[in-house]
């Protein structure tokens, strides 16, 4: 420990920011004596939340921490509607040592401090998470009706500050003169670290959720967006900018731009470019598309309030000329971005006109997998998306391989001969290659889910095995060629793939036709009434009049879909009006129809189609 040369606190080397690896010569003083002195004012608050506990060798404890911060420590200071004893939980980790935590304190939700009265001076709520790097706020859980009635009740004082809990966050300045040690004890075995197995850590490598550090074969499109990225907040006006990405599902897009915020992020650590918040949004998660107004304000503020009135905070924020906007430039990417297309497009125009404010200093960053959808949108919206556009082409058969090689290559828990399995050209197993399954469509998700459920086998073995105190496949811990048989037998003996395939012809040529329209327009649905007028009900025409096939007629047609609706291979809107329903399929991707498909003796000619 160090002590103050002015207030003698004693402080941890590991402790202080940044940390201290011996003690300095001469006098030493603190940040907070030294912020006091400048005339600034010193708020000092250390909490952080334990996420486990283990035992070092020299007898010492030790434990993962995860930083909590008040609100005057986030990028947008202090709020009007922020608690005295609101914190937020940062995605900052720290390994600390045990000896250093001087008493425990509670971090409750919304409801359990509503119910909290005055219970002394170590009692938080948090109801957000902070994330450092991006600089914006996330809501810890979805909420609930009695979640917001117990926000509700926290009632605000004039000064902004709840009556109900007296003491601030850091009433006593957070500074103790001498630490608490607290006494070693026995740690339970549940609550020490779990060390991953290599098969389990094959399972968090393969999920589609895990991010690469860089996408592969995807390079020049990550560098394209990093420079787009880059030139924008470079620039010292920062004028907004629009970019607009497009590519059939599973080729990389999201994942390419994260990667390239991750390079800013370390470009703006080591102080090349201007620091800028990033804001992530999905049109899939929101309820109706004007919700994304409260979802972009909320990640900004670390504040919910009704999308008409954060519509309203938001025109303000980036239309006028004031502190809060002048900060720093906000990155905002909008993922399935044709999702919020409505009658009158008056959110999508909202969205792409706040750029072109003189100081609103925003990039919007538009995914979807609709190649035209500029030219389907109105006049005044597509002249603000602008010329800018990236797109994504399928991945080939040997970007399919590299992407799984970079995944499992160096694997513990994948015997060699199961890789060159996975790579072998002529695959003798009813031709369900990993990577020919995958490249039908040009999708990756496809063959890494195959890779990761061989893997999860293979962990249900060792653990059943375990449990049952059979040990005679106890020393099968690698991921063999039989496993990525059993995962690739599991994956296409699926129930709604053996449906298509004992289906009426009718129905496997109306299932072609809407994968066909689908995969033509890029949307995820359409509708009958779209369907009846040109086509789907054209693509069924013409697939029946080149083949020598009888067309079946409207009202046919009509209740061949609700009958693939009831057996729930396409989803229908509820609704009675069946030619207004919108129509979708019930699984993702189309690999499953081609595959389902493909060979079918009463319909052969459908296999060109796919």
């Amino acid at each position: 420990m160090i002590e103050c040369d002015d207030c003698l606190g004693g402080f941890h080397l590991k402790c202080l920011r940044p940390p201290l690896k011996e003690i300095p010569d001469g006098d030493w003083i603190c940040e907070f004596c030294e912020a006091r002195k400048a005339g600034k004012k010193v708020i000092h608050f250390i909490n952080c939340e334990i996420i486990s506990l283990w035992k070092e060798p020299d007898g010492s404890y030790w434990f993962k921490g995860r930083w909590n911060v008040i609100p005057e420590e986030t990028a947008v200071g202090r709020q009007p509607h922020n608690l005295r004893r609101e914190i937020y939980l940062t995605n900052d980790f720290t390994d600390i040592e045990m000896e250093s935590i001087v008493r425990h304190c509670s971090v409750m939700n919304c409801k359990e401090f509503s119910e909290a009265n005055n219970e002394g001076d170590d009692v938080f709520l948090c109801e957000y998470e902070y994330d450092i790097q991006r600089q914006s706020f996330k809501r810890l859980a979805d909420i609930d009706k009695e979640e917001d009635s117990a926000r509700k009740k926290l009632k605000f004082s004039s000064s902004g500050q709840s009556p109900g809990h007296g003491f601030a966050a850091n009433a006593q300045g957070g500074k103790f003169f001498g630490l608490h040690k607290i006494g070693t004890k026995k740690i339970l075995e549940h609550v020490k670290g779990h060390k991953q197995t290599e098969i389990e850590k094959a399972e968090a490598t393969l999920l589609l959720a895990t991010l690469p550090k860089s996408p592969p074969c995807r390079n020049k499109e990550v560098e394209e967006i990093t420079e787009f990225v880059k030139d924008a907040v470079s620039i010292d006006q920062c004028l907004g900018r629009c970019l607009y990405i497009h590519g059939v599902p599973g080729t990389g897009k999201t994942m390419s731009v994260l990667a390239a915020m991750r390079n800013l992020r370390s470009e703006v650590d080591a102080g090349t470019i201007r620091p800028y918040c990033f804001v992530e949004t999905n049109g899939l998660k929101l309820a109706s598309p004007e919700n994304i107004y409260r979802v972009i304000y909320e990640k900004l503020s670390g504040h919910r309030v009704s999308w008409k009135k954060a519509l309203s905070l938001l025109n303000e924020r980036f239309s006028k000329d004031h502190k809060v906007c002048n900060s720093q430039p906000c990155v905002l990417l909008i993922d399935e971005l044709d999702l919020l297309v409505t009658r009158n497009q008056s959110v999508l125009y909202n969205i792409l006109d706040w750029p072109t404010k003189p100081h609103s200093k925003l990039v919007v960053i538009g995914i979807a997998n609709t190649m035209d959808l500029p030219e389907k949108l109105l006049p005044r919206i597509s002249s603000r998306m602008g010329i800018q556009r990236l797109c994504f082409s399928p991945y080939t058969y040997q970007q399919l391989r590299e992407i799984i090689s970079s995944r499992i290559q160096g694997m513990k828990a994948f015997d060699r001969q199961a890789i060159e399995f996975c790579f072998e050209e002529d695959f003798t197993f009813t031709e369900l290659h990993v990577f020919q399954v995958a490249a039908i469509s040009g999708d990756a998700r496809r063959a890494l889910e195959i890779c990761r459920r061989a893997a999860e086998i293979v962990d249900y073995k060792i653990k059943k095995s375990s449990s049952t105190l059979d040990f005679s496949s106890a020393g099968k811990n690698h991921v063999g060629m039989a496993d990525v048989e059993a995962a690739i037998q599991e994956m296409f003996q699926a129930p709604h793939i053996q449906i298509i395939k004992s289906c009426s012809n009718l129905s496997k040529i109306f299932l072609v036709a809407l994968v066909h329209e689908l995969y033509k327009s890029g949307m995820g649905e359409t509708t009958f009434e779209r369907s009846f007028s040109k086509p789907l009900a054209a693509n069924v025409f013409s697939l029946c009049g080149s083949n020598k096939e009888e067309f079946p007629g409207y009202e046919t047609l009509l209740k061949v879909g609700c009958k693939l609706g009831e057996c729930r291979i396409i989803i229908c809107e509820a609704g009675a009006r069946h030619r207004l329903q919108k129509l979708q399929l019930n699984f993702q991707g189309f690999d499953d129809v081609a595959f389902a498909l493909k060979d079918c003796s009463e319909l052969p000619w459908l296999t060109k189609y796919l």
